[in-house]
Formats: C-alpha cells, sequence, structure tokens
C-alpha cells in the first residue's frame, strides 16, 4: 500500500498543451507534446500514447495534469521530462483534465 507521504512526494501541476506531433520513432503509437506549465516550470516535453482518443490538432490548447517531478526518460531519440496523466479506458487512453480553466502550474491538492 502506498502511504500519503508517498502521494505527497508527487508535484502534480496543470499545463496547457502547446504542441502536438506524431512521435515517428516510438514503438507504440504516441504523440511527442510540449505543455506550458507556466512561470516557474516553462515549457516541457512528454511521450503519450494518446493516439487512440485523440488527434494531434485537438490537443493544442487543452489543459492536462502531469506529473512533472520524475527523472526525464529517453524514449527513442526523445526525452520526456513530464508524465501526462489519463485513465486506461475501452477505447484508448482519456486525459485528466481540470473541468474549468485554471493556471498553468497550479498544483493539484
Amino acid at each position: 500500500m502506498a502511504t500519503f507521504d508517498d502521494f505527497m512526494k508527487l508535484d502534480i501541476r496543470v499545463g496547457t498543451v502547446v504542441e502536438a506531433k506524431v512521435f515517428e520513432k516510438a514503438r507504440k503509437p504516441a504523440y511527442q507534446l510540449a505543455v506550458d506549465f507556466g512561470e516557474e516550470l516553462g515549457v516541457k516535453r512528454s511521450s503519450a500514447q494518446i493516439t487512440q482518443q485523440y488527434q494531434p490538432e485537438e490537443l493544442v490548447g487543452k489543459q492536462v495534469l502531469a506529473v512533472v517531478n520524475f527523472p526525464p526518460r529517453q524514449i527513442a531519440n526523445f526525452f520526456s521530462e513530464v508524465l501526462v496523466l489519463g485513465t486506461y479506458s475501452e477505447g484508448g487512453v482519456v486525459l485528466i483534465t481540470p473541468d474549468k480553466p485554471v493556471k498553468n502550474g497550479d498544483k493539484l491538492g
């Protein structure tokens, strides 16, 4: 079992997708995302296996939640700096998003 202290170690923030493109070199279908987390964190990159539910053009401008304090992970020739969060649903991964617009960089609390 994870403890509350374990959960508190995660830094989960809101960011806005500013760029999304097909990740050609990924083994599994994925997009390369650039996500703006505001002044404190800036723009971070992420590889996201969300191709079943989303097209790149509909992702730009969408606010998402992501873990921003994992170490970068190399996927092919790309360094994924944050883990964008979603649920594994029947039709593919569905992103976790705020239901109202919020400031980039806001923390999950």
